[in-house]
């Protein structure tokens, strides 16, 4: 399959080290799909379209710590992809402002996988 007719992809980093609940790391995770999208809305129109129209394809991948998103961050910064970094609120399961997870894409399946290819599914 070529690189233009793969379903692009949106992807959720989710912080290990702070062992959110499942439904904690849902919650976040939406929260990230829904920011990362209004973003791709403004600079990346045609992508979103061509995710919507396909699989919508979704990813949830583990990094290490903080230190390992904001790693990853540089990189989707670097590669002008669209993308959200999710803060708590601090109400439930983790203090105010803790960073939980990142949001990237919709992006082109290729794109991410490279950026990507070292991290495991969240699991």
């Amino acid at each position: 399959m070529s690189a233009l007719s793969e379903p692009p992809t949106m992807a959720f980093l989710c912080r290990a080290d702070l062992e959110l609940s499942a439904g904690k790391l849902a919650v976040q995770c939406a929260h990230a799909a829904i920011g990362s999208l209004k973003q791709a809305k403004k600079t990346h129109s045609r992508m979103v379209q061509r995710w919507q129209e396909t699989a919508s394809r979704k990813i949830c991948l583990s990094v290490d710590d903080e230190e390992d998103l904001m790693y990853f961050l540089g990189l989707v910064k670097a590669a002008s992809l669209p993308y959200s970094l999710i803060q708590d609120a601090g109400l439930t399961e983790v203090a105010p402002g803790t960073v939980t997870v990142l949001g990237v894409g919709p992006a082109p399946r290729h794109t991410m996988d490279h950026l990507f290819s070292e991290l495991k599914t969240y699991d």
